[in-house]
């Protein structure tokens, strides 16, 4: 016997003989005070018809009510596992959204990423400054010691420059090996000091090539400040025009224009 059916036996029992027990109490009292006598077919009655009756319907109303209760559990259940797939779903739509303006190789900012970031914060905050940060000499790395050498002498840039940063900057990789930075609200000396720290950062870093041997990176910074009214293509025009300054003064060093600010 199933505990379902098991249950419902019981409370319609249970029922029918509270019913048998009400329906004697009522004859005992209610006949007499009437003036009738309540004898073996009264007696008869108070029992059959509880049981014919009350046994019946109160089995039915159980196990419509059980039916019922075990239905909103089932929907309860429900509910939860379809709360619980929505936020899976939504947990797992951010981690693809973000993948989406990840840089595969590096984890920071891809460039459209990274250009609508800036964009968006140029649009917010007037002052800002933007840095072009190009290791030195990579071809030769991926000449000599070869592409997965190349691959994690550019993640090792990737983390020495975001670990040169601080709350609110923006890193991303343009592509190559390539890198920018954005820093909102910064004016040219602090552009300077930061992008110093990133020199010196990336020249402490070593990439491992052989159990006996690692290489050091060393990177050129262009770099050009804003105070509002210029678009983000002037600022990377005057960035760029800085690093390549840098490049041919010998690089491993950051330059900027001579009067620090971009003018719309």
């Amino acid at each position: 016997m199933s505990p379902f059916l098991r249950k419902i036996i019981v409370k319609a029992s249970l029922a029918t003989v509270l019913s048998i027990a009400a329906s004697l109490g009522l004859a005992v009292t209610i006949v007499p005070l009437l003036g009738g006598v309540v004898d073996g077919n009264a007696w008869l009655m108070c029992v059959l018809c509880p049981l014919l009756i009350a046994w019946p319907v109160s089995a039915w109303q159980f196990s419509q009510a059980e039916r019922l209760r075990e239905t909103r559990n089932e929907i309860a259940r429900l509910h939860r596992e379809l709360e619980e797939a929505h936020r899976n779903l939504s947990a797992a739509h951010a981690v693809t959204v973000e993948k989406a303006r990840r840089d595969g190789m590096t984890g920071l900012l891809n460039r459209g990423s990274f250009l609508a970031a800036v964009r968006e914060m140029m649009a917010g905050t007037r002052a800002g400054a933007l840095l072009l940060v190009d290791a030195d000499h990579f071809k030769q790395i991926n000449d000599r010691f070869g592409h997965p050498v190349g691959d994690e002498a550019l993640q090792g840039l990737a983390e020495a420059i975001a670990g040169a940063l601080e709350a609110g900057h923006l890193a991303g990789r343009l592509g190559g090996e390539e890198f920018a930075v954005y820093l909102p609200g910064v004016a040219t000396g602090e552009a300077r000091r930061i992008a110093a720290k990133i020199i010196e950062t990336v020249r402490r870093l070593r990439v491992a090539v052989s159990a006996e041997e690692a290489i050091s990176l060393t990177v050129s910074i262009g770099g050009a400040t804003q105070a509002g009214g210029v678009t983000l293509n002037e600022l990377i025009a005057e960035a760029d025009e800085q690093l390549y300054r840098a490049k041919m003064m010998g690089r491993n060093r950051a330059v900027f224009p001579p009067d620090g600010v971009v003018a719309a």
